[in-house]
């Protein structure tokens, strides 16, 4: 809300569909290979090329829509979405219109506005309606270098040309852009999760479109949109809604009009930017696909595909905060990754100590794997090596302090646990009888301190049990030697 207006946005999302080959044809949809060298006479358009489509397309789309809450509907129709690009081949692209693979969802996420320093505030749900998750082909791509005013080259790498892509599309249910910025991340988050799409951003292979337009507070109508193409992070795309939402504010309170357009986000200026006039759907003359059949989706096959889904990370979340008695805080980072709940549930189970385990991924094993660049799926020390590490501290067999020590060096070699401790020799000596002898011997050797500490100098205290862990060399536990200075002394 600014003053007196609200803004208005609907978001889609291209996300790469995780497949080894393209929608309709045999080619390679891998990333980083030679421009061009992933093409045949299908991806290419050439005439007489026919198309087939790829049975691994269906089964990862089905599971998309059903982790995003749509309804995968029993008929879809292919067609020809006729524009004229250079990296377009055809001349049209194969993409679904009136009769969509799925529809008519319903995502709830978490949310939250920030402040200036991007620190959020409190998370509420937002329910967002999802009009459609469709089926297509990607176009190429244009690869452009040099300066306008002096030489200007422009090249096309048709290797992305062909590959599969889920559309999704939401109804105009976003009202900031922080909100159209967590649902990008969450919808990244599950498609990874599923195994549907790498969604990584910067290689393309999961791209955002935000439509935004602003209206007067209580008005009903919807004012004209702007579409932001092309936006290739998430922090950049919550920059062009932001941007856009103050610029069309600007223009509507002077009296200016606002076109429907296309927009691109100039990170270099901070400013959105016009690429082109906007088209409307009569503009790329749809009409179903006659080179291929319509796709008929059973029950069984749906049954199949939800019996193959993993739990998702909002149950795993909830599943968490219940069944570990962790915080929606660290259950929420927990979650963040799939490899990371992995993690996190196997230590918990191996150590018995899941609020012990959390705290030590979130926060030790979290900076050593920040430090060096990986993952939990990466990590050098095992989900199975942290639990005993974790046990040895809950035994008392070393201290906290010695156990941080003990990580990184696991982390650093990849040795256990187990193998370090006997190798330094830190196994604390819980022996009372043992410690008990080493405090009489320290008592008898320093009477003066012992006649001040009971005079009532109790910062002593600190003195005798350093003698005591430097007498045993650091071995004795320090919970055990407290208690029996306390009784001595």
């Amino acid at each position: 809300m600014k003053n007196g207006w609200e803004a208005i946005i609907g978001m889609e999302i291209h996300a790469q569909l995780a497949t080894e080959t393209k929608i309709f044809c045999p080619c390679a949809a891998s990333f980083g290979d030679e421009p061009n060298a992933n093409t045949c006479p299908v991806c290419l358009g050439l005439p007489g090329a026919l198309p087939v489509l790829n049975e691994r397309v269906v089964d990862l789309g089905a599971k998309a829509a059903l982790a995003l809450g749509l309804n995968i509907n029993e008929t879809s129709i292919f067609s020809r979405k006729n524009y004229f690009y250079p990296d377009l081949p055809k001349g049209y692209q194969i993409s679904q219109y009136d009769k969509p693979f799925s529809s008519n969802g319903t995502l709830t996420i978490l949310t939250a506005e920030r402040d200036e320093t991007g620190r959020a505030g409190d998370w509420k749900p937002l329910k967002i309606r999802i009009e459609r998750m469709h089926l297509e082909e990607d176009a190429g791509k244009n690869v452009h270098e040099g300066l306008p005013e002096v030489d200007k080259y422009s090249y096309i790498d048709l290797n992305r040309a062909g590959t599969p892509l889920g559309e999704i599309v939401t109804a105009p249910d976003f009202r900031s852009s922080w909100q159209a910025y967590d649902y990008v991340n969450h919808v990244r988050r599950v498609l990874q999760w599923i195994g549907a799409s790498d969604a990584d951003m910067e290689k393309g292979n999961l791209r955002c479109e935000a439509n935004v337009s602003v209206r007067k507070i209580g008005e009903k109508e919807f004012r004209t949109k702007v579409e932001l193409k092309n936006l290739n992070s998430v922090r950049f795309m919550q920059k062009a809604i932001e941007f856009e939402i103050e610029r069309q504010i600007a223009a509507h309170e002077a009296g200016e009009i606002v076109n429907q357009e296309t927009r691109l986000w100039d990170e270099k200026n901070q400013q959105t930017r016009i690429m082109r006039s906007k088209e409307d759907a009569h503009d790329y003359r749809y009409f179903p696909e006659p080179d291929l059949q319509p796709l008929v989706i059973s029950n069984e096959f749906i049954a199949q595909v939800k019996s193959e889904m993993p739990e998702l990370p909002d149950a795993m979340l909830k599943r968490f905060m219940r069944d570990y008695d962790l915080s929606f805080a660290d259950a929420s980072q927990l979650v963040s990754e799939k490899d990371l709940a992995e993690f996190y549930e196997r230590t918990a189970m191996a150590s018995n100590n899941p609020r012990a385990s959390a705290n030590w991924i979130l926060s030790e094993l979290t900076r050593e794997l920040n430090n060096a660049d990986k993952t939990a799926s990466a990590s050098p020390v095992s989900a199975e090596n942290l639990a005993e590490l974790i046990k040895f501290v809950d035994e008392e067999k070393i201290s906290g302090k010695q156990a941080k020590e003990v990580l990184i060096e696991m982390f650093q070699n990849g040795k256990t646990a187990r193998e370090l401790v006997k190798e330094k020799g830190l196994e604390q000596v819980s022996d009372t009888g043992a410690i008990e002898k080493i405090v009489d011997e320290i008592i008898e050797k320093n009477q003066n301190q012992v006649d001040a500490y009971r005079n009532g100098k109790e910062g002593l205290f600190g003195f005798f049990v350093g003698q005591a862990m430097k007498a045993s060399n650091g071995k004795a536990n320090p919970k055990v030697v407290n208690e029996i200075l306390k009784k001595k002394l």
